[in-house]
Protein backbone atom coordinates (compact mmCIF):
# COMPACT_ATOMS: atom_id res chain seq x y z
CA UNK A 1 0.00 0.00 0.00
CA UNK A 2 1.48 3.44 -0.63
CA UNK A 3 0.82 5.89 2.05
CA UNK A 4 -1.09 9.22 1.61
CA UNK A 5 1.67 11.35 2.02
CA UNK A 6 -0.49 14.15 3.09
CA UNK A 7 -2.13 12.47 6.09
CA UNK A 8 1.58 11.92 7.28
CA UNK A 9 1.84 15.53 7.03
CA UNK A 10 1.36 16.38 10.82
CA UNK A 11 3.05 13.36 12.09
CA UNK A 12 5.79 15.04 14.11
CA UNK A 13 3.15 17.56 15.32
CA UNK A 14 0.89 14.38 16.38
CA UNK A 15 3.95 12.65 18.27
CA UNK A 16 4.38 15.87 19.64
CA UNK A 17 0.52 15.96 21.01
CA UNK A 18 1.45 12.19 22.41
CA UNK A 19 4.10 13.38 24.64
CA UNK A 20 1.44 16.05 26.52
CA UNK A 21 -1.39 13.51 26.62
CA UNK A 22 -3.02 12.44 22.67
CA UNK A 23 -6.22 12.80 21.75
CA UNK A 24 -9.34 10.62 23.37
CA UNK A 25 -10.23 7.15 22.25
CA UNK A 26 -12.43 4.41 22.76
CA UNK A 27 -12.52 0.22 23.02
CA UNK A 28 -9.16 -0.56 24.39
CA UNK A 29 -9.31 -4.06 24.60
CA UNK A 30 -5.86 -4.45 25.38
CA UNK A 31 -4.74 -6.23 28.64
CA UNK A 32 -3.74 -3.65 31.27
CA UNK A 33 -1.67 -6.43 33.27
CA UNK A 34 1.58 -5.58 34.80
CA UNK A 35 3.82 -7.60 32.56
CA UNK A 36 7.13 -7.06 34.15
CA UNK A 37 9.19 -10.08 35.11
CA UNK A 38 12.10 -11.68 31.75
CA UNK A 39 12.80 -10.54 28.57
CA UNK A 40 10.95 -13.97 27.77
CA UNK A 41 8.05 -12.95 29.23
CA UNK A 42 7.88 -9.38 27.92
CA UNK A 43 8.65 -10.44 24.55
CA UNK A 44 5.87 -12.77 24.79
CA UNK A 45 3.71 -9.94 25.75
CA UNK A 46 4.98 -7.59 22.84
CA UNK A 47 3.94 -10.44 20.29
CA UNK A 48 0.14 -10.72 21.92
CA UNK A 49 0.00 -6.67 21.55
CA UNK A 50 1.12 -6.74 18.15
CA UNK A 51 -1.15 -9.69 16.77
CA UNK A 52 -3.47 -7.30 18.54
CA UNK A 53 -2.52 -4.28 16.74
CA UNK A 54 -2.86 -5.91 12.82
CA UNK A 55 -6.12 -7.07 14.00
CA UNK A 56 -8.18 -4.15 15.00
CA UNK A 57 -11.23 -3.66 14.00
CA UNK A 58 -10.99 0.67 15.20
CA UNK A 59 -8.58 3.03 15.35
CA UNK A 60 -9.30 3.32 18.82
CA UNK A 61 -8.48 -0.52 19.17
CA UNK A 62 -4.98 0.13 17.07
CA UNK A 63 -4.32 3.09 19.50
CA UNK A 64 -5.16 0.66 22.53
CA UNK A 65 -2.48 -1.93 21.06
CA UNK A 66 0.32 0.12 19.96
CA UNK A 67 -0.06 2.06 23.52
CA UNK A 68 0.73 -1.22 24.93
CA UNK A 69 3.64 -2.26 22.40
CA UNK A 70 5.13 0.74 23.13
CA UNK A 71 4.82 0.81 26.88
CA UNK A 72 6.48 -2.64 26.59
CA UNK A 73 9.81 -1.50 24.98
CA UNK A 74 9.63 1.55 26.99
CA UNK A 75 8.76 1.25 30.86
CA UNK A 76 7.83 3.31 33.10
CA UNK A 77 11.72 5.26 32.69
CA UNK A 78 11.26 5.05 29.24
CA UNK A 79 10.02 8.41 26.54
CA UNK A 80 6.26 8.80 26.30
CA UNK A 81 5.38 5.94 28.93
CA UNK A 82 1.44 5.78 29.91
CA UNK A 83 -1.73 6.51 28.87
CA UNK A 84 -1.45 8.23 25.36
CA UNK A 85 -4.41 7.11 23.81
CA UNK A 86 -6.52 9.19 26.72
CA UNK A 87 -8.73 6.38 27.74
CA UNK A 88 -7.85 7.21 31.08
CA UNK A 89 -5.82 3.25 31.69
CA UNK A 90 -1.96 2.30 30.47
CA UNK A 91 -1.69 -0.55 28.09
CA UNK A 92 1.02 -3.07 28.92
CA UNK A 93 1.55 -1.65 32.47
CA UNK A 94 5.15 -2.30 33.87
CA UNK A 95 7.49 -1.70 36.75
CA UNK A 96 11.06 -1.92 33.91
CA UNK A 97 11.40 -1.57 30.22
CA UNK A 98 12.43 -4.45 27.75
CA UNK A 99 14.68 -1.34 26.97
CA UNK A 100 16.80 0.53 29.20
CA UNK A 101 14.69 3.47 30.49
CA UNK A 102 16.46 7.40 29.69
CA UNK A 103 17.84 7.80 32.76
CA UNK A 104 20.02 4.59 32.47
CA UNK A 105 17.80 2.43 34.48
CA UNK A 106 17.56 -1.28 33.74
CA UNK A 107 16.05 -3.07 30.85
CA UNK A 108 14.87 -6.77 30.62
CA UNK A 109 17.21 -7.41 27.81
CA UNK A 110 19.98 -6.27 29.87
CA UNK A 111 19.40 -9.22 32.28
CA UNK A 112 21.92 -11.61 32.48
CA UNK A 113 22.57 -13.64 30.29
CA UNK A 114 22.86 -11.76 27.53
CA UNK A 115 23.36 -13.62 24.25
CA UNK A 116 24.68 -12.29 21.07
CA UNK A 117 21.53 -11.59 19.15
CA UNK A 118 20.31 -9.81 21.82
CA UNK A 119 23.41 -7.22 22.57
CA UNK A 120 23.08 -7.18 18.32
CA UNK A 121 19.21 -7.10 17.75
CA UNK A 122 17.38 -6.41 21.20
CA UNK A 123 20.17 -3.82 22.52
CA UNK A 124 21.40 -2.58 19.43
CA UNK A 125 24.79 -2.16 20.75
CA UNK A 126 25.80 0.13 24.09
CA UNK A 127 23.23 1.52 26.16
CA UNK A 128 26.36 3.42 28.05
CA UNK A 129 24.41 6.76 26.86
CA UNK A 130 21.14 5.37 27.24
CA UNK A 131 19.89 9.30 26.99
CA UNK A 132 21.32 9.72 23.39
CA UNK A 133 20.09 6.84 22.00
CA UNK A 134 16.41 7.41 23.34
CA UNK A 135 16.83 10.75 21.81
CA UNK A 136 18.27 9.28 18.23
CA UNK A 137 15.04 7.01 18.35
CA UNK A 138 13.10 10.36 18.35
CA UNK A 139 15.38 12.39 15.84
CA UNK A 140 14.77 9.18 13.46
CA UNK A 141 10.55 9.44 14.43
CA UNK A 142 10.39 13.38 13.48
CA UNK A 143 12.16 13.15 10.46
CA UNK A 144 10.37 9.93 9.33
CA UNK A 145 7.97 10.14 6.24
CA UNK A 146 6.34 7.90 3.55
CA UNK A 147 9.02 8.64 1.10
CA UNK A 148 11.69 8.53 3.76
CA UNK A 149 11.18 5.51 6.26
CA UNK A 150 13.81 6.42 8.72
CA UNK A 151 13.17 3.46 11.18
CA UNK A 152 16.26 0.96 9.82
CA UNK A 153 18.66 3.69 10.82
CA UNK A 154 17.72 2.39 14.70
CA UNK A 155 20.11 -0.89 15.54
CA UNK A 156 17.96 -1.65 18.10
CA UNK A 157 14.76 -3.64 16.60
CA UNK A 158 12.53 -2.87 19.62
CA UNK A 159 13.47 1.00 19.33
CA UNK A 160 11.65 0.31 15.69
CA UNK A 161 8.79 -1.00 17.62
CA UNK A 162 8.96 2.09 19.21
CA UNK A 163 8.40 4.35 16.38
CA UNK A 164 5.70 2.31 14.38
CA UNK A 165 3.72 2.47 17.57
CA UNK A 166 4.34 6.48 17.82
CA UNK A 167 3.21 6.66 14.55
CA UNK A 168 -0.02 4.79 14.93
CA UNK A 169 -1.21 6.54 18.39
CA UNK A 170 -0.15 9.50 15.72
CA UNK A 171 -2.71 9.03 12.84
CA UNK A 172 -6.29 8.46 12.40
CA UNK A 173 -6.57 6.03 9.62
CA UNK A 174 -6.92 2.53 10.48
CA UNK A 175 -5.40 1.01 6.85
CA UNK A 176 -2.20 3.22 8.27
CA UNK A 177 -2.10 1.58 11.81
CA UNK A 178 -2.23 -1.61 9.61
CA UNK A 179 0.29 -0.49 7.38
CA UNK A 180 2.73 0.50 10.41
CA UNK A 181 1.64 -2.75 12.31
CA UNK A 182 3.20 -5.05 10.06
CA UNK A 183 6.28 -3.17 10.28
CA UNK A 184 6.17 -3.51 13.63
CA UNK A 185 5.76 -7.36 13.27
CA UNK A 186 8.91 -7.98 11.25
CA UNK A 187 10.84 -6.12 14.63
CA UNK A 188 8.84 -8.29 16.87
CA UNK A 189 9.91 -11.44 14.94
CA UNK A 190 13.90 -10.29 15.16
CA UNK A 191 13.18 -9.65 18.63
CA UNK A 192 12.15 -12.86 19.45
CA UNK A 193 14.48 -15.03 17.66
CA UNK A 194 16.82 -12.96 19.57
CA UNK A 195 16.02 -13.66 23.11
CA UNK A 196 14.21 -17.40 22.78
CA UNK A 197 16.31 -18.76 19.70
CA UNK A 198 19.65 -17.68 19.44
CA UNK A 199 22.30 -20.29 18.61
Amino acid sequence: MILNRNRLTGVAIGVAVLISGCTSSEGNSTQQDDVSGDALTRVDALQSAVTQWQQSATIADAHAAAETALNLVVGPDGPRYGDLDGDSSTGGENTAGLLPGIGGELGLAQTEPVNDCVEADVLGGSWEDPAARWSAADDALAAWSATNNTMPTLASHPQRIYGWASLTLASNDLDEAHEYAGHAQIHVDVTVDAVEHCA
